[in-house]
């Protein structure tokens, strides 16, 4: 699933990359505009490496982002799929999983944008037009920021037991690139803007099949 995701973006533009899954706290939080007080931050969420002071195993692959943002300059156009980590363990999540995300910086990027993006791979992934809906959300790296929910492709919209009859699958965090990670990964905020996202490979997979 991961591949197939990955070829689907390689043929529209974006390049695939990758990045240590031992990661730095300032990749993982800092340049991703979290707070030091932020919940995520804390030992009941996140993995730290013993005696190794600012490392941790990284609880999403967003520090790809920063570690490209910090080396290139715009026009910026990626994924970073890979394997994440967080203190999850019931009967919906797991203490390791995988996310894609996407990430693209240029002059004029809009929500339009984003959105047409998210729509055209959804119907490529899935070999169908599945409706698309963004719910206001708040996450620190994004600004606006939405939860992005697929029409459910078992019962297409009507309700059923895996959309919780809601007719709306839930797929990730995407949204505007928050101007605070654009200038402390270097880039002008002033002049560039941005969209990412973030997808549960695991999810897909089991929508997929």
């Amino acid at each position: 699933t991961m591949n197939r995701i990955s070829d689907i973006f390689s043929r529209v533009g974006f390049a695939v990359a990758d990045g240590p899954e031992i990661e730095h706290d300032w990749y993982n939080f800092t340049a991703m505009n979290t707070p030091e007080d932020h919940p995520a931050r804390d030992m009941q969420d996140t993995f730290y490496v013993v005696d190794a002071p600012g490392m941790l195993l990284r609880t999403h692959t967003s520090n790809v982002q920063a570690r490209v943002m910090t080396t290139r300059k715009p026009p910026i156009r990626i994924i970073a799929p890979g394997t994440t980590f967080r203190r999850d363990d019931d009967a919906t999540h797991s203490p390791m999983f995988h996310q894609i995300e996407g990430l693209y910086i240029d002059e004029g990027v809009s929500l339009a944008d984003l959105k047409a993006t998210l729509m055209a791979f959804t119907e490529d992934f899935f070999g169908q037009r599945l409706a698309v809906r963004f719910r206001p959300s708040f996450f620190p790296f994004v600004e606006p920021g939405a939860e992005f929910d697929l029409g459910c492709p078992f019962c297409s919209g009507r309700g059923c037991n895996l959309c919780k009859h809601t007719g709306y699958i839930e797929i990730g965090g995407c949204g505007m690139v928050h101007p605070g990670v654009l200038e402390h990964c270097g880039i002008d905020s002033e002049r560039y803007t941005g969209w990412a996202f973030g997808f549960g490979i695991d999810r897909m997979t089991m929508m997929l099949h």
